[in-house]
């Protein structure tokens, strides 16, 4: 009879590829892609990459800094289309699209990432490089460029934040206030309806709402600066 061959444990055995910091963020990844922030725990983690939970910790310190590496990782893998004739409130609507997909692709990790981590994106990242570069095109002063870049980050992810969880979802179907809004609804409404929620809002194009207020709220404030320039000579 051919002698059964005992493994060790799973996590205890010597792993065929070295374990890296890298191979780590990874592996956390797919787990947060699958089951959320709040389900990943350091063993787990180890399971996922067969290896001893104790031998995570000669790369990584604990969850806090897998999350951040995760979330680093994220965001430097970010890649938009770069036009660079194309004027630039389409270069920045391109860009902010670009983005929301990244969002939308790792949804769970950037809900977290927005929510927990003030620091998500760093000065040499692919979107902000790409952002206050388009902002300088617009014909903000050098001096404002980090501002106003900062601002549309702020919006954007605002939005984004609400999409990911159901906020904006929720607030778009709220009835507005008020007589005519009552005079509105008892006439659109529907005599055989049960009180069913209304259907909710074709997120892209509010998406695109958004971005065309960002763009003619800064028009208007670059056209507003040129002319108090101009009257002043």
């Amino acid at each position: 009879m051919e002698k059964k061959v005992r493994r060790p444990p799973r996590g205890t055995r010597k792993r065929d590829v070295p374990l890296t910091e890298a191979g780590i963020y990874v592996a956390a990844l797919r787990l947060i892609d699958a089951d959320g922030v709040e389900a990943l725990t350091m063993r787990k983690l180890a399971t996922e990459l067969d290896a001893n939970p104790m031998s995570l910790y000669h790369h990584v310190p604990n969850k806090e800094a897998v999350l951040r590496g995760v979330t680093r990782m994220v965001g430097a893998q970010f890649r938009t289309v770069t036009l660079e004739d194309a004027p630039w409130q389409e270069r920045i609507r391109l860009l902010a699209m670009d983005f929301r997909a990244l969002a939308h692709r790792h949804p769970k990790l950037l809900a977290y990432s927005f929510s927990h981590q003030p620091d998500f994106i760093q000065p040499d990242d692919p979107f902000w490089t790409a952002l206050t570069a388009i902002v300088a095109a617009a014909g903000v002063p050098q001096s404002e460029v980090s501002k106003i870049a900062a601002l549309v980050v702020a919006v954007v992810i605002g939005v984004l934040t609400a999409e990911l969880n159901g906020a904006l979802h929720q607030w778009s179907t709220l009835k507005p206030h008020g007589p005519e809004a009552d005079e509105d609804g008892a006439a659109d409404a529907d005599p055989g309806s049960t009180g069913a929620a209304p259907e909710g809002p074709d997120q892209d194009h509010m998406f695109r709402l958004v971005m065309d207020t960002l763009i003619t709220g800064l028009e208007s404030r670059l056209t507003a600066g040129r002319d108090g320039r101009h009257a002043g000579h």
